[in-house]
């Protein structure tokens, strides 16, 4: 009896478990940047946006000093500021002085800055002399100036030698924004003038070789080939300048507190006053975002006049 042939069953092939692709970083440049830029994200979120929050919210309402209660008030601090003659002092002393302070420090920093980038006998000393004062905090340069500007400090000392008589300075209503402004400036002009040293570094000099053969003057040269492409580093320095002037605060408290009648009480000196002198907070806090409102207004306006076609 034959049998017959055994029939070959194949068995099936396992199969591997199906497991998810991984999804790598390199495939998804948004996720390195998001990834790198998420420190300064929540710094920012943190530090500046609700911060700034907080305080709309504050200015909305109102504490009361006897009983301590807070309640909303509304625009109504906003209503209590504008008609405040001390807020519009404020306002007006903070404008002034940005208007005299901002042309006077970048034009002393651009002037400066065209000279030291010249070479001539003891350049770098001088530069040194110029920038050292950043290195100074604002708060001893002011100690120092307010030892200057006393009836027998350096300034009077030096006013009796050339036979002038000695001036009040700090103690006068019409000199002593001005006495602020001179210290200001040698705190500010250095550091200005390096952000401008270093724009004018990177203007090719091969531009100011072909406009010396066509026979311009120093003065077109500047103005033609200097001017135009030293723009983007002064559009930085003039609205950074602007931002730093209007929040000026140590110098005039330590210098005159807002005084002499009020002449130099700009608009942190007020804020500070408000919030920390008087105790009311959501008045301060209102004024604050004006003072935010007023920087952004001028630095919007500073930027639409500086821009130009690249």
């Amino acid at each position: 009896m034959t049998t017959p042939p055994p029939t070959s069953t194949r068995l099936p092939t396992p199969t591997r478990p199906t497991t998810p692709r991984r999804v790598r970083l390199a495939d998804r440049p948004a996720a390195i940047a998001l990834a790198f830029l998420a420190p300064a994200l929540v710094a920012l979120l943190v530090l500046r946006l609700l911060p700034a929050g907080i305080a709309f919210v504050s200015s909305l309402n109102h504490t009361s000093l006897l009983t301590g209660e807070t309640y909303f008030v509304g625009l109504r601090n906003y209503a209590t500021l504008f008609a405040d003659p001390t807020f519009l002092q404020s306002v007006r002393v903070t404008l002034l002085f940005s208007v005299i302070v901002n042309p006077l420090q970048i034009a002393a920093a651009l002037a400066l800055a065209v000279l030291f980038t010249r070479r001539f006998a003891g350049v770098r000393f001088l530069r040194v002399l110029v920038i050292l004062p950043i290195a100074v905090p604002p708060a001893v340069s002011a100690a120092v100036w307010s030892v200057a500007y006393r009836p027998d400090g350096l300034l009077n000392s030096l006013l009796t030698v050339l036979g002038l008589p000695p001036q009040p300075f700090l103690t006068s209503p019409g000199q002593a924004l001005w006495s602020l402004i001179v210290l200001l400036s040698w705190i500010g002009v250095g550091y200005w003038m390096m952000f401008l040293i270093a724009g004018l570094q990177d203007i090719p000099l091969s531009l100011y070789e072909a406009a010396a053969i066509d026979g311009a003057s120093a003065w077109r040269r500047f103005w033609h080939v200097t001017l135009p492409l030293l723009r983007r580093p002064l559009a930085f320095v003039l609205v950074a300048d602007t931002v730093a002037n209007f929040l000026v605060f140590a110098p005039v408290q330590m210098l005159t507190n807002g005084g002499p009648e009020g002449s130099t009480n700009v608009t942190m000196y007020d804020i500070f006053t408000r919030a920390y002198t008087v105790g009311d907070l959501s008045l301060a806090q209102a004024e604050v975002m004006l003072l935010v409102l007023l920087v952004l207004a001028v630095v919007v306006v500073q930027f639409r006049l500086l821009r130009g076609k690249d």
